[in-house]
């Protein structure tokens, strides 16, 4: 563990066994493809509870959330009118201002992406946004002010884009500066990595 007391970002993916892009940097599971510890390279035994945790813990890590702020967003899900409130779920997740940005490769993770919000430096339709949580709604244009462009952040991300351009997010040239619009809504699709939303499913229906 870290200083902080936190498990190290490439520990949690090689423990799930899953790179998580809003995590940041690439490359978790090049080296050692297998989970950390002593017996990381044996067989591991999975029981059903076991399966459904790690299958939630790969959303909730990758979109960088606490596990309140993570069921906040499922009791919203659930009251949609969805027929499936795992999707509504993701559809919340892809919407958060912090991960548009990130999507949007106008930073390198969603922490990243976090910290330039809430630092004032994105604006939602011409406006100064800086809470990472805010729902961004079809047809909203996200873009940084006008120093931000020339910021180490975006730089970063614009030199090695940690993902392509999903399909509900449109990027154009507008005066000379990157700016996105939300263009239609995500689905399951949207997710950057393999998971099996029946497991998440399954998790929180034995825990309310």
């Amino acid at each position: 563990m870290n200083r902080k007391g936190k498990t190290p970002r490439f520990k949690r993916q090689r423990r799930l066994l899953t790179e998580l892009p809003g995590m940041g940097k690439a490359g978790a599971l090049e080296r050692r493809p297998y989970p950390p510890g002593q017996h990381g390279l044996q067989r591991r035994k999975y029981s059903e509870f076991a399966l459904q945790l790690e299958e939630k813990q790969k959303l909730r890590f990758h979109y960088g959330l606490r596990e309140e702020q993570f069921r906040r967003l499922i009791n919203k899900a659930k009251k949609s009118q969805a027929t499936n409130w795992v999707e509504a779920l993701v559809n919340l997740l892809e919407k958060r201002l912090d991960n548009v940005v990130f999507r949007l490769g106008f930073a390198p993770s969603i922490p990243a992406a976090r910290q330039l919000v809430s630092h004032g430096k994105v604006l939602v339709n011409g406006k100064k946004v800086n809470i990472g949580s805010q729902v961004i709604r079809v047809g909203d244009k996200i873009r940084l002010k006008a120093e931000a462009y020339e910021n180490q952040v975006y730089l970063q991300a614009k030199q090695g884009p940690r993902l392509p351009l999903p399909s509900h997010l449109n990027k154009e040239d507008v005066a000379g500066k990157e700016e996105g619009r939300l263009s239609d809504e995500p689905n399951l699709e949207s997710v950057p990595f393999a998971f099996e939303p029946g497991l998440v499913i399954g998790y929180y229906s034995m825990r309310g």
